[in-house]
């Protein structure tokens, strides 16, 4: 199934003593490029827990932040009394440097300073191990519903843009002819004004344009066209892994045949057709560097 690169997700346990937050963010991006940010008690599991998003988000800029969140009494927790004296004094002489009568709670901008309030126990027990991968685990499962969800707006946005090249596609046909005639014209009548009309051999005139117009036949990038358009529509609407560098590459093939579709045209309202084609294309393009 189609999936975009873009998702999020976010899940909490709570346990007695703690609470443990994850939140998943999902862009896109060509290789799986893992931000991964967790609190030092984490730390052991950290090789564990990059294998495991690697594995199920596969690729795209991802950041992850897990938190442990400590409720209740702070019985764990240390307070470092020099270090805080020494903040203290030095915002109390800054203070009273100042002049500043407003900054009154010193002591809350104190216990908010780097390592004034330390974890005396930072073990990981097994409650809290299994409650953190359990939490990942959610996590990531809501991050890849989001980027179903995604996907599913991308499909749609991909069939009506493949349906407007295809109409566009149907839409050459009725300038064929009346372009076979302008060239025929065209040759004829400089052939005319370079030689005497009763000089001409009309049989092998006739000849040589047919050898001259069967490089401007389009009839095999037409149907190479339709089959690309096609086959991209099957592998969108595949119910096998989102595969969107296989999507590329079927992008590059309908843009080259539309690319040849263009150069052999020598029709400007065939060349306009294609301009047409050529915008919708570059918009399929950039949606599907978002796919997986």
């Amino acid at each position: 199934m189609l999936r975009s690169m873009t998702g999020y997700g976010k899940a909490t346990a709570e346990l007695p003593g703690c609470k443990i937050t994850v939140e998943i963010k999902s862009l896109n991006s060509k290789q799986a490029d893992l931000a991964l940010r967790l609190p030092y008690a984490f730390s052991e599991k950290e090789l564990e827990i990059r294998a495991l998003l690697s594995r199920e988000l596969e690729r795209g800029k991802i950041s992850v932040y897990i938190n442990r969140e400590n409720l209740g009494s702070l019985s764990n927790s240390k307070i470092n009394t020099e270090l805080a004296k020494n903040y203290y004094q030095q915002l109390q002489a800054l203070k009273d440097e100042l002049g500043d009568e407003s900054a009154t709670d010193l002591m809350a901008l104190v216990m908010r300073m780097p390592e004034v309030v330390s974890q005396t126990n930072d073990a990981l027990n097994e409650e809290e191990e299994l409650a953190l991968m359990q939490t990942l685990k959610q996590a990531i499962a809501f991050t890849d519903a989001y980027r179903l969800q995604e996907g599913e707006i991308l499909k749609a946005d991909f069939a009506l843009r493949v349906g407007i090249i295809l109409d566009l596609l149907k839409q050459v046909d009725q300038y064929e002819e009346s372009r076979i005639q302008k060239v025929k014209s065209r040759l004829y009548g400089t052939l005319m004004n370079q030689i005497d009309e009763l000089k001409i051999d009309k049989n092998r005139f006739e000849q040589e344009l047919i050898f001259y117009l069967e490089k401007f036949d389009v009839t095999e990038e037409k149907v190479r066209l339709k089959q690309n358009c096609d086959y991209f529509i099957q592998s969108i609407n595949d119910k096998e892994a989102s595969n969107g560098k296989k999507l590329g590459f079927i992008l590059q093939e309908i843009g080259r045949e539309i690319n040849t579709l263009g150069s052999k045209s020598n029709d400007s309202d065939m060349q306009r057709l294609v301009v047409q084609m050529k915008d919708e294309l570059e918009k399929m393009k950039e949606q599907s560097l978002n796919i997986l």
